[in-house]
């Protein structure tokens, strides 16, 4: 059995995962006559491992140990140290990195370390290496100085180049004691909120040694002279016949300290502490006073001794000499001045404190180790405070006001940390040369001088239009907060966004704050003038619109109108913009300030590409400028293909980079905040699961980064900051990095000057509100200035600290195109992203794929995967691809082991160790049966991140069974808040997660709230419109009084902000995990009806938990989903549809088509945007297809009716109460029946529908109501012909549709139906569509530009990726504008028209004189061009692709002679040859030509562009009015 078997290297298994030979895992508590009682997790839970790896060194030797606290409080952990008995002070550092560093400290000598980032030992521990003055390279002194430390989950298997031991190893070596397995977030808060705690660390009798354990003594470390402890004994010369001879007295010097020194060519005199300084500092150019542990009261010899030395330079018995001091230095030179130190709370440690130059102002992020602080209120005359945190107020250094003496509480050489104050040194240096230059000066530099204050009342915001794949809903919300920023400081907004399902679009908040004007309007340089000259704002902002807003604004500054109108663009300037967007001048601005990128040529021509092309060899790397989400870029590695690949590029871009492969070096990220005063900080770097190659966007990643030392982590910050500095950004920005993974090599790869989809990840993450900082800074404010929204008392000016790990995995769509490939590789073809949170990174992985959609069960082999042979599965793993993750455990599960898939993937060794954990801990469940499975067992795996789905079908169960069985066992999930600061200080957030790594909640569950499940992943059918319609819902629960809870895992949302809810939890949508939410809540109930199909299919399976489901009831809901209920309701209630029959065999279906006549249409149950939905043409169509349809609805009926050729598709939103239809909106559809309804053009109020057709609509729309007794959001999808109405589908719950049918109609659906859901009462809404003086046009967004092969035609399955909305006086008006938002271009030369179907040609023929009479060039396709050749038309022939002929389309297309194509199919059948009108359409996407495939849509297009009249620009509000 797995479970007995030992793993190699220094991880093992241990003997067994059952409850009978372990130790309890909870916080326990000594008896009440020794303690005070304190709060013990649930009594209940089970003996287990702790943490999410299994064993220590041996199984034989494996032993727990228990850390007791002074308080009572015992803590039980496993052994990854030295098992001895100990006892120090417990402390905790933030830092996310440098262990090394940190546990070789001096300044902890005699404490307890407990690292609040939970994942520890991940690269190791490098070798004993010495510098070229025989100081340890990598660690800040000889040995260990710790006493213990104590960490969450310990790396067994550990991953890097420099590595020599795995940290274990180290740790024993020095016979120092480490636990892994306790909750320090509880630890954390617990010395957080009582100071710095003694405490013992106590081990169990080893299993094979025997023995009692020895229960060491609380001691406060403290009252030792930890000074003379950690001194050397003897004096020491380092670098001698420096430039400058330094006197430094070593209280506990950390050896970067002296190695800073020495690098700038000084002579190091280092003497122990108690050394009298006076009789050797007239031989020294200056004097250091060093960092070291403990109270300094406890070296009041080195105090008097600098008090000497003071006292006999003021005299003038000396020469003045400069004087530095670090840490225990500045509290020592305080004290010789007078003043006095006081112990903190519980100290300043880790690598993020903000400190401000109080002279300049300049704010510094700084690393810092002290547990005492000097009061600078008690310094006497002469002297000046010069540094003060700025979180808590303490000094971090002081200065006298004449002479050359100046200290740091914080430590400059930041070693581990940021090295932003290293100027300090060089400071010291230029004393030592000129001792008579005052300091201040020098300390003033940077300081900002504010401008005069120009006026400011009117703000314009470019939005970025409809969602697409590379520019998706993560602007919604960076838009959204941006907006919500600058009417904080009382200024007006102008939005401009077509996008009408955007929240940021809503002109009326429901509490929060909205644009004054909103234009849904292309976002166009032609639009956006008009609208300047109309609104006269002062000042616009650029970086919230993704590429297209960017884009926008450039063009706009280039062509003089942002001057024209006085408009200054706030934050980043344009040119700082075209410095990152044009791939030449950021080339040539990196290497101003030495930086190194890889090398590359910015060519403006396909003959400088292919020069470039020589010169940098094959494979090489082809990027785009000023294009988003990698779209064009693409990794060659022929001549042929770069040439071909280039043409396409040029045709979307002016400017192509050919850069130098890097493939299979790492890459990493970081998002960086400046402001206009130089301040700056970096809030989150982050780690792809992939290596360079595959596009940020399609890799796995994982913030903060696992696998970099400190070294590289501060090496690439440094970098960031440098950068972002010299390009002059001002606002947020992020940096991407390539990272050679033998070395400490690296390339930057491209700066992004505005928020991006990192930017929404990154703010998700780690809590920061990045875009509403941004927004902030580009008024001017400064980071020092703004305040942590998160825990209300300390500044903006930080970088978070995380003590978890987010995981975040892309997801994708592939599957629904034909022809398109499934590999991944440099430009993005993700429609969308999750987000998941954990403290192990297990948990966190096996969240966030579960996450991507419900059939994924975690990590584990998928059906979505299949190989067949070996040589399959090793192709699979060398080739990125959408599945490769399953791939992977495919892989693991065939015994491959993780060295050769590291060599096949160039994946981390350190994620390959992990994913093989999950993958064993797979294999022990799967040994037990439910009756047989061990508590500690089940409470690893959910430690581990399994689902009890999971858990139930590898141990042969069912999901309820598991959930009841582990809930008698008392595993249960720990709710645990996000608040930025690693529980440093007590933060007022209601951002929370769930984990199993725990063993107490963050907060108190009281008041009962509402529960609204979000939408959860964007894919192709459920997109931002559900996060609209989630936000309305929370939003006016929160109007009415309830305390609304969000449940989402989208990071792209707004619905995942925390402003927006009373509680957010960034958790799965399954039944599982929102039932935990619930019980642990006491919810109220669950409203499942707003986030689109994903919550809707819960209804159900949550109500069998438990849960009382707010709205219409879930047995009412089946009734509307499963297919084969519907049409026997209608059929019962005398409704029409048409004739259907659910599919009991194939032979069944096939005589039901014969019967019926074909086209008949497969519709599978419980499906969203018409997944597996097909038209099939004939038998052999039904029998592949059919196959399909019930794949993707396994538990669900598929059924078949007859498809009804050549009929109108109408739509209703609706909402009723027990019934009773309060409110309704009725569209039509542009597009005949056949096209998905996401993917048609809406027109509302419909414009083309007889008056008795609506009738019948209101009726049946009443009858299903009433049927159904729908209490809340419902939406019907119709047919009608000659005046005949059939329904085709009832969807209860909102729809896609219901912001536009809400905008339009100017009433909130979806605030209607949440107060009928809670009970509310509210009355309807009636509208009388008639009196609509405006039409709104709902056009889709496309991507097929990304998916290469993918044949652009439209079908019953949904294909777009986004919207677009805007209003006209008439149809005609507002289809131009919103085809113009997609990005459609009004011809101006030539039009081509292949028109298959002679019905076709027939509808065709007034447009295509229209066409001609504007002065168009039309040509056409042999069939067309003779039917309107013959009809008197001036139509020029073109030949078709595959006739090989000249003129041909293809060539036409791609030299960019076409203006637009229109192409309409001979048939609608599916066809997977490579046809003559698959060619044309995919050369019109591909050469970014506008094309029309639908010649309903040509039509009303072509008639509006004749009619063309002056774009009617008005605002949403003016509109009816």
């Amino acid at each position: 059995m797995l479970s007995s078997l030992l793993l190699s290297g220094a991880a093992s298994w241990a003997p067994s995962l059952g409850p009978a030979t372990r130790p309890a895992v909870r916080a326990a508590r000594v008896s009440p006559a020794t303690a005070a009682p304190l709060m013990v997790a649930e009594p209940a839970r089970p003996e287990a491992f702790v943490g999410s790896t299994f064993g220590s060194n041996s199984a034989m030797f494996y032993r727990q140990g228990m850390l007791v606290l002074e308080d009572g409080t015992r803590l039980r952990g496993v052994s990854f140290g030295c098992e001895k008995p100990v006892s120090g002070e417990v402390v905790f550092t933030t830092g996310m990195v440098g262990y090394p560093e940190s546990l070789t400290d001096p300044s902890y000598r005699g404490q307890m370390l407990v690292m609040t980032y939970p994942i520890v030992g991940n690269y190791g521990v490098p070798d004993d290496e010495v510098d070229e003055w025989g100081l340890p390279k990598h660690f800040e002194s000889d040995s260990i100085q710790v006493t213990a430390l104590i960490v969450a989950d310990y790396s067994h298997h550990h991953s890097h180049w420099s590595s020599r031991r795995s940290l274990s190893q180290w740790l024993n070596e020095q016979g120092v004691p480490a636990l892994y397995g306790i909750d320090t977030r509880l630890l954390t808060k617990k010395i957080r909120e009582k100071g710095a705690l003694r405490a013992t660390i106590e081990f169990d009798p080893a299993v094979a040694r025997g023995g009692e354990p020895v229960l060491p003594a609380f001691e406060d470390p403290n009252e030792r002279n930890l000074v003379a402890e950690v001194s050397l004994k003897e004096p020491r010369v380092f670098n001698k016949g420096g430039k400058f001879k330094v006197l430094a007295t070593d209280c506990g010097i950390k050896y970067n300290i002296i190695r800073s020194l020495l690098q700038r060519g000084c002579e190091v005199t280092l003497v122990p502490w108690d050394t009298p300084l006076l009789p050797l500092l007239e031989d020294h150019d200056g004097l250091f006073l060093s960092n070291g542990p403990g109270n300094p009261a406890m070296a009041d010899k080195t105090v008097g001794h600098i008090r000497d030395a003071i006292a006999a330079m003021e005299s003038g018995e000396l020469p003045v000499k400069p004087l530095f001091g670090i840490c225990l230095g500045n509290q020592l030179l305080g004290r010789a001045a007078g003043a006095t130190t006081y112990k903190l709370p519980f100290g300043n440690r880790g690598q993020n404190q903000p400190v401000v130059n109080l002279l300049s102002k300049r704010c510094f992020i700084t690393p810092q180790n002290h547990g005492y602080a000097l009061d600078a209120d008690k310094l006497p005359e002469g002297w000046m405070p010069i540094f003060e945190n700025r979180n808590d107020g303490s000094n971090e250094g002081i200065m006298h006001k004449e002479r050359p003496w100046i200290t740091a509480q914080f430590h400059p050489e930041a070693k581990s940390g940021p090295s932003d104050t290293a100027f300090l040194f060089d400071l010291f240096l230029e004393a030592m040369g000129n001792p008579a230059l005052p300091l201040t000066p020098a300390l003033e530099r940077g300081k900002y001088a504010a401008p005069e204050p120009k006026p400011l009342s009117k703000v314009l915001l470019l939005g970025s239009g409809g969602l697409s794949i590379g520019q998706a809903g993560e602007f919604d919300y960076s838009g959204g907060q941006a907006i919500k920023a600058l009417k904080e400081a009382g200024l007006q907004v102008v939005l401009i966004n077509p996008n009408i399902a955007s929240v940021q679009t809503n002109t009326e908040g429901q509490g929060q704050l909205a644009a004054d004007q909103v234009y849904l309007m292309p976002v166009t340089p032609d639009t956006v003038e008009t609208i300047i000259e109309r609104e006269r704002p002062e000042g616009i902002i650029l970086s919230m619109g993704g590429q297209t807003g960017l884009n926008c604004g450039v063009a706009l500054e280039k062509s003089g109108v942002l001057e024209k109108y006085g408009v200054r663009v706030l934050g980043t300037s344009v040119a700082a913009i075209e410095a990152t967007e044009d791939r030449g001048i950021f080339s040539d601005k990196l290497n101003e300030i030495g930086e190194r990128i890889a090398p590359s040529f910015a060519c403006d021509t396909l003959d400088e590409a292919l020069e470039a092309s020589k010169t940098i060899g094959f494979p090489c790397m082809v990027r785009c400028a000023f294009a988003l989400g990698g779209l064009g870029s693409a990794l060659i590695d022929t001549e042929e293909k770069f040439e071909a690949h280039c043409r396409e590029a040029f045709a979307s871009t002016p400017q192509v980079l050919v850069e130098k492969s890097l493939k299979g070096w790492k890459e990493v990220e970081y998002e960086v905040v400046r402001d206009v005063a130089d301040n700056c900080i970096t809030v989150c770097n982050m780690e792809n699961f992939d290596p360079l190659g595959v596009h940020t966007g399609e890799s796995i990643v994982i913030a903060p980064s696992q696998t970099l030392t400190d070294d590289e982590y501060h090496m690439l910050r440094t970098t960031a900051i440098k950068v972002v500095r010299h390009l002059g950004i001002v606002g947020e920005c992020n940096i991407q990095y390539a990272l050679d993974p033998h070395s400490n090599d690296y390339c930057i790869i491209e700066v992004n000057p505005r928020l991006s989809r990192s930017s929404a990840l990154a703010s998700k993450a780690t809590g920061y509100p990045l875009a509403s900082v941004a927004a902030k800074l580009a008024l001017g404010n400064l980071l020092p200035d703004l305040t942590n929204s998160v825990t209300l008392s300390t500044t903006a000016c930080f970088e978070p600290s995380l003590d978890y790990v987010v995981t975040k995995v892309p997801r994708w769509d592939l599957s629904k195109f034909d022809r398109v490939s499934r590999e991944i590789g440099s430009a993005m073809k993700s429609v969308g992203e999750v987000m998941a949170i954990g403290r192990t990174w297990e948990e966190s992985l096996q969240k966030a794929l579960r996450m991507t959609d419900p059939a994924i069960a975690g990590y584990q082999p998928h059906d979505e995967f299949v190989a067949e042979s070996e040589e399959e599965l090793n192709r699979s793993l060398q080739v990125p691809t959408d599945t490769r993750i399953y791939a992977i455990a495919e892989a693991m599960k065939r015994g491959y082991s993780v060295d050769r898939i590291q060599s096949l993937t160039a994946i981390d060794p350190w994620f390959l160790w992990k994913l093989k954990r999950i993958n064993d801990m797979g294999q022990i469940l799967s040994e037990y049966t439910p009756k047989t499975l061990p508590a500690g067992t089940v409470l690893q795996a959910k430690k581990s991140g399994f689902s009890d789905a999971q858990v139930a079908k590898l141990t042969g169960s069912t999901e309820l069974e598991i959930r009841a069985l582990r809930k008698a066992m008392g595993v249960t999930p720990f709710v645990k808040q996000i608040d930025t600061m690693a529980a440093e200080f007590p933060a007022a957030t209601n951002y929370l997660y769930m984990t199993y790594n725990g063993d107490e909640h963050d907060l108190d569950f009281e008041d009962k709230g509402t529960m609204v499940i979000g939408s959860g992943v964007y894919r192709i059918g459920s997109s931002v419109e559900f996060d609209w319609c989630a936000v309305s819902c929370i939003r006016t629960l929160r109007k009415l009084g309830h305390r609304a809870i969000m449940v989402n895992f989208n990071p792209e949302t707004v619905s995942t902000d925390y402003d927006e809810c009373d509680e957010l939890y960034f958790e799965e949508i399954s039944t599982e995990r929102v039932m935990d939410i619930y019980e642990h809540e006491a919810a109220f109930g669950v409203i499942v009806s707003v986030g689109g199909q994903t919550p809707n299919n819960l209804a159900l399976p949550l109500e069998a938990a438990g849960a009382n489901i707010l709205g219409t009831k879930p047995s009412d809901i089946d009734k509307a989903e499963d297919r084969n209920k519907f049409s026997s309701i209608l059929d019962q209630i005398g409704v029409d549809q048409p004739d259907w029959r659910e599919m009991s065999s194939i032979a069944d279906a096939k005589a039901f088509c014969n019967s019926a006549g074909y086209p008949c249409l497969i519709r599978p149950s419980y499906v969203l945007s018409g997944a597996a939905m097909k038209v099939v043409f004939s038998d052999s169509d039904l029998e592949r297809f059919l196959a399909v349809a019930c794949e993707v609805s396994p538990d669900h009926p598929v059924v078949i009716s007859k498809f009804i050729e050549g009929a109108k598709e109408i739509e209703v939103d609706a909402v009723a109460c027990e019934g009773t239809v309060l409110n309704y909106a009725i569209a039509e559809h542009v597009e005949n029946a056949g096209v998905h309804s996401g993917d048609a053009t809406l027109v509302l109020p419909a414009q083309k529908l007889f008056v008795e057709t609506v009738r019948r609509v209101k009726r049946i729309s009443r009858q299903i109501a009433s049927e159904l007794k729908i209490s809340g959001p419902f939406n019907l999808q119709l047919l009608a012909k000659d005046n005949e109405v059939k329904v085709i589908e009832a969807n209860v719950r909102a729809s896609r549709t219901f912001p536009f049918s809400s905008k339009t109609l100017k009433a909130n659906f979806i605030e209607l139906a949440t107060k009928v859901m809670v009970g509310s009462n509210p009355p309807a809404m009636r509208i009388s569509l008639l009196d609509n003086e405006y039409v709104g046009i709902k056009a889709p967004m496309f991507s097929f530009t990304r998916l290469v092969g993918a044949d652009p035609v439209l079908g019953v399955e949904m294909a777009s990726t986004g919207e677009v909305a805007t209003f006209g006086e008439d149809a005609y008006d507002a289809i131009l504008t919103s085809m113009i938002s997609t990005g459609f271009r009004i011809p101006q030369r030539s039009v081509f028209l292949c028109l298959g179907p002679l019905e076709a040609k027939m509808a065709f023929l007034p447009e295509a004189r229209c066409l001609i009479s504007m002065g168009l060039r039309v040509s056409c396709s042999q069939g067309t061009y003779d039917f309107y050749k013959s009809r008197g038309l001036d139509v020029h022939l073109m030949h078709k692709p595959l006739s090989k002929t000249q003129p041909n389309i293809e060539d036409a297309i791609k030299s960019g002679e076409i203006d637009l194509v229109i192409n309409v199919r001979d048939s609608k059948a599916d066809d997977d040859s490579k046809t003559d009108g698959f060619l044309i359409r995919r050369a019109a996407v591909d050469s970014s030509v506008c094309l029309l495939t639908d010649i309903k849509l040509a039509t009303l297009i072509t008639e509006a562009i004749h009619r063309r009249k002056p774009m009617n620009i008005k605002a949403w509000d003016e509109f009816g009015s």
